[in-house]
């Protein structure tokens, strides 16, 4: 029967609509990109047996259908485009309209099966949009600084007056962070843990619990390979090629770059394993990345254990 059937969901996500295909049903049809037409899409979906249902990240243009879906407890995957656009270059698939991209998906999600991940909840996506808006700030005041050094004086008074409006939005967004933090207890806990850390701030510790919900649950070689500081084999045949990270979670990977400068200079931990790496003739960078491994290894021991810091069981 219909119903017994296993069925894979595709959604291609536009601005203002969404194609859907429910796979193997070969089930095709197209709704308005709005909360109330996707709540009673939603409604729809729970009447099939679904298995997975996958979108691609396409700048927030997914939410609301990725939260609805959330809050109905359907099981929602939300995955990088490349990943959909090299199935559909794998399977020979080169035409593109938005049913064939929807098609595509729902195919992908029930061959390949991408892991279901729990969704942020309300909190920690507040949490991350306003540590994304900081960082955006961060990166404006920088680009202002640099052009105080090179543009003309006569330009220096516009320049220092943009740079003192930034400084006074960044420290209001960083209060807003501290403030919502504060009121989720288990984010305090966490934070508490991280922080207790010499050379992890309170940046990185917000940007860990908001951007790597998995730190604290699995091992030590599934969360470095999932933030992308796990070097990779390259090797064919009698080509043995320099392992290198790839993938990974570009943000987390840049916080943890800025405080690992910190922590091997503030940390004895870090920087003897940062001297010891550079005395064997490693390069800084690969030096600097190999401390950056120890650390969320430490930190995922840490949240797992919910211990503090111990220079001793490092």
């Amino acid at each position: 029967m219909e119903s017994q059937i296993e069925i894979n969901v595709g959604v291609d996500v536009g601005k203002s609509k969404l194609d859907i295909v429910l796979h193997p049903l070969d089930l095709h049809f197209q709704i308005p990109n709005d909360e109330e037409q996707i709540l009673k899409t939603v409604q729809v979906l729970k009447t099939h047996n679904i298995k997975r249902i996958v979108v691609e990240a396409t700048g927030r243009y997914e939410h609301a259908f990725v939260f609805a879906c959330d809050q109905a407890d359907l099981p929602i995957v939300v995955v990088n485009p490349t990943s959909v656009r090299r199935y559909a270059q794998a399977i020979g698939v080169l035409a593109k309209t938005d049913r064939i991209d929807a098609g595509v998906i729902a195919r992908f999600a029930a061959t390949i099966q991408p892991d279901i991940k729990p969704i942020p909840d309300k909190q920690s996506r507040v949490i991350k949009d306003l540590l994304i808006r900081r960082s955006q700030l961060l990166e404006m005041q920088t680009m202002e600084k640099n052009r105080l050094q090179i543009l003309p004086k006569p330009l220096h008074r516009s320049i220092k007056a943009l740079l003192r409006s930034l400084k006074i939005q960044i420290d209001a967004i960083t209060q807003q962070i501290d403030e919502a933090v504060m009121q989720v207890k288990h984010w305090r806990t966490k934070t508490e843990i991280l922080t207790s850390v010499p050379g992890v701030g309170k940046v990185l510790a917000y940007t860990l619990l908001s951007e790597l919900p998995e730190l604290g649950k699995l091992n030590r070689k599934e969360i470095a390979a999932l933030v992308g500081v796990a070097p990779m084999n390259r090797e064919s045949g009698s080509y043995n090629g320099k392992r290198r990270i790839r993938g990974g979670r570009h943000r987390i990977r840049t916080v943890m770059f800025m405080a690992m400068l910190s922590s091997i200079q503030c940390n004895p931990v870090f920087k003897r394993f940062y001297e010891h790496l550079k005395a064997q003739g490693k390069l800084p960078k690969v030096a600097i990345i190999a401390c950056m491994r120890k650390l969320i290894v430490v930190l995922n021991t840490l949240l797992k254990n919910e211990e503090r810091w111990c220079e001793k069981t490092a």
